[in-house]
């Protein structure tokens, strides 16, 4: 969320930033409007306050004087209720004021990075780099789906049967690479690249998905538990963040890093009928989410290192992949600046995201009010958040599966899995 006291010292650079994301801002100005006209109402209160004050201490000497003028008194009092009952009025009216303004504010997306390159869309994006080389293959290559359900470790159709479409079975050693691709990642995470594991609850509640960001404008894209009102969360960065919620912390506690399991859950309501075959796109997926908490001035090079943090993964399991930063008009709400890392798929000839990592300043630390210290008297400031993943499980599997096979149908295991794997070396059909 932006502060409403920036938007109104940059107004026309967030318009502008607006305009750069593809965004209609004329909200801007009406919530500009109803803070002045709410601003108006806090200074009649303030100045109501003021003369009730005084009246009331009026009153409180008549009471006391035996010559004072009935008729005095009573009108004092009059004024004095009345002046009471617009008080109340006006303490109903800013209420309302700040409730609008607050909605408005909530549907504001991050103004984007200096850095970010100006685009309408994805095909705008700016390639950064590029690491390994794809595979050769002598022979064309089949897609996950062929390959997984050949050898019988991907069931879509039991998927479907017991709960609906984009969901999967995982079966035998497709559960068992799975499981071994979680726990590769997570130890390479908090054994050398200094995360803290956390086991969060993947139900949270709605002002932990305002938090972040997904609430209220990405409402039809989660999963609502409606007898509670508690939402799946549709990926750890929700809980990981609001960890820290209405918390101030302290420069000494800074950065704090967290990394975590969970499984995910999204409608994929934007998709019409895009990737529906196969594990790209699923209702329901497992990813290892990093979270950090930082201090403003180094919140760019944790940036940087995040990215490095993604990118160590998909160089253990040799895969091929390339980083871009996305423009304007393809990054995400509550970003300011975010990187894909897009892994190659040799069945379609091009890359698909397998992480993205962004860095939202502090647009998550003023919705989730996080703040941080720079000592016991200094006064509190917000921090910067940022989130990758690290990396998402499934389309992880999709690229081993596919950059891994064999003109059998066999697929080799990444030598780094291998004790993930109990010795492993090769999935075949079983027989």
């Amino acid at each position: 969320m932006l502060d409403i006291k920036f938007i109104k010292e940059n107004i026309g650079l967030i318009e502008e930033k607006n305009k750069e994301r593809g965004l209609d801002c004329a909200n801007l100005k009406d919530i500009i409007k109803k803070d002045e006209m709410r601003r108006s109402y806090i200074k009649e209160r303030d100045e109501l306050n003021h003369k009730k004050r005084i009246t009331s201490e009026k009153i409180g000497r008549l009471r006391k004087d035996k010559d004072t003028d009935k008729k005095e008194l009573d009108n004092l009092m009059e004024t004095s209720k009345n002046t009471s009952e617009r008080l109340k009025e006006l303490e109903d009216i800013i209420r309302r004021y700040d409730e609008d303004i607050k909605k408005g504010l909530l549907l504001i997306p991050n103004t984007p990075h200096e850095s970010v390159p100006v685009g309408a869309g994805s095909e705008d994006n700016v390639e950064m780099k590029r690491w390994g080389n794809p595979p050769s293959f002598n022979f064309e290559p089949k897609s996950h789906v062929d390959i997984g359900e050949n050898l019988e470790i991907l069931d879509f159709k039991s998927g479907s049967k017991i709960t609906g479409t984009r969901f999967v079975v995982y079966k035998d050693v497709g559960a068992k690479l799975e499981r071994a691709l979680i726990n590769f990642m997570l130890d390479i995470h908090t054994k050398e690249r200094g995360y803290r594991e956390v086991f969060p609850p993947i139900m949270v509640n709605e002002d932990s998905m305002i938090g972040t960001g997904q609430l209220p404008k990405f409402a039809h894209e989660l999963f609502k538990v409606d007898t509670n009102g508690f939402y799946l969360i549709p990926t750890a960065e929700v809980p990981l963040t609001n960890i820290h919620k209405d918390e101030i912390l302290y420069l000494e506690d800074l950065p704090i890093y967290y990394t975590a399991y969970t499984p995910c859950f999204r409608r994929e309501a934007g998709s019409y009928g895009k990737d529906t075959r196969g594990l790209i796109r699923q209702h329901q997926f497992n990813k290892v989410e990093l979270v950090k908490f930082v201090e403003p001035k180094t919140s760019y090079d944790e940036l940087e290192s995040l990215l490095e943090d993604a990118e160590e993964i998909l160089k253990r399991l040799n895969l091929h992949y390339r980083v871009v930063v996305l423009c304007t008009g393809d990054m995400g709400f509550a970003s300011s600046k975010t990187y894909d890392v897009e892994v190659w798929i040799p069945s379609e000839k091009t890359y698909r995201e397998i992480s993205s990592c962004s860095n939202f300043e502090d647009f998550q630390a003023r919705r989730a009010r996080i703040r941080y210290k720079e000592s016991s008297k200094a006064k509190p400031n917000f921090l910067h958040t940022l989130n990758g993943s690290g990396l998402a499980i499934g389309r992880t599997l999709v690229a081993i599966l596919e950059n891994y096979q064999q003109e059998d149908g066999s697929v080799i295991i990444p030598e780094a899995l291998r004790d993930y794997m109990d010795g492993i070396e090769k999935i075949e059909k079983l027989a």
